[in-house]
């Protein structure tokens, strides 16, 4: 009798009973202490940056109404019409070649969006124009982007003699905007040459009668009218000051909290 009602009314303890864990405590973790999250890196930073299809926001800097504004969309006349230009020709208006706007929309997009980036990580931007009548221009805005411009004759070798004409070794420029790639109407600008012999990343303006196979990034666009040109300057202007900016704001932010957990 005594062991059945045991069996029956009585809970038996044992040891798996009463040395038995909670549910909720099993899934409670013990807090530790542990380090605050290391600051990124400005080059982790620029790797995620360069992943981005439009950081910068480069897409707003302009629309293609501005690029029929400023005569973007002019060309030479039908007789001087290099070949590998042709892709970006849209027609042709009294014997005056007629740029597709759609397209150089987006060739200058992803001119300003390299740009950009090269100003975020630091790079030395060198502008080059061979029009005296945009001369002045040019120069202007390459200082008020931070940057360097040339406007006169190049000598050949700067770039590819660069030690021998400077006697020390010399930092070549990250990357060159050329707001026109022709010395006049028939030679191209020496320096997109030794640009691409030395393996500088180039943006050209390139008109129906230039050679755009050299360029890097080339825009096909009219590069004579001072309209354009001055459009040209402002948005590679507005493009590297954001590029610039963008890395001050981080790398303040990078600098802020070390400086907090130091």
């Amino acid at each position: 009798m005594l062991q059945n009602s045991l069996k029956s009314g009585t809970r038996i303890f044992t040891y798996r009973n009463v040395c038995a864990i909670p549910k909720r405590l099993q899934q409670t973790q013990v807090a530790t202490n542990t380090p605050a999250t290391e600051p990124e890196n400005i080059a982790v930073i620029e790797e995620r940056i360069l992943k981005h299809p439009d950081y910068f926001q480069v897409h707003n800097l302009f629309t293609v109404r501005d690029l029929f504004n400023a005569r973007v969309h002019y060309g030479h006349k039908e007789g001087s019409l290099d070949d590998r230009m042709r892709p970006y020709i849209y027609g042709s208006r009294l014997g005056h070649l007629i740029f597709d706007l759609d397209i150089t929309a987006a060739h200058l997009r992803d001119a300003l969006n390299i740009a950009a980036h090269i100003a975020f990580r630091d790079g030395i931007i060198l502008f080059f124009n061979r029009n005296a009548l945009n001369a002045h221009l040019v120069e202007k805005i390459a200082i008020e982007a931070g940057e360097f411009s040339h406007t006169r004759f190049w000598r050949g070798g700067i770039f590819t003699n660069a030690n021998v004409q400077f006697g020390a070794v010399t930092r070549l420029p990250d990357l060159c905007i050329f707001l026109n790639t022709q010395n006049n109407i028939l030679t191209q600008h020496v320096a997109v040459r030794d640009s691409a012999k030395m393996a500088i990343p180039t943006i050209g303006i390139v008109d129906t009668n230039c050679n755009p196979n050299l360029i890097t990034y080339p825009v096909p666009g009219n590069d004579d009218s001072p309209a354009a040109i001055e459009l040209y300057c402002n948005l590679f202007k507005a493009a590297i000051l954001r590029g610039k900016e963008k890395r001050k704001e981080l790398l303040g932010e990078t600098e802020n909290t070390n400086s907090s957990k130091s």
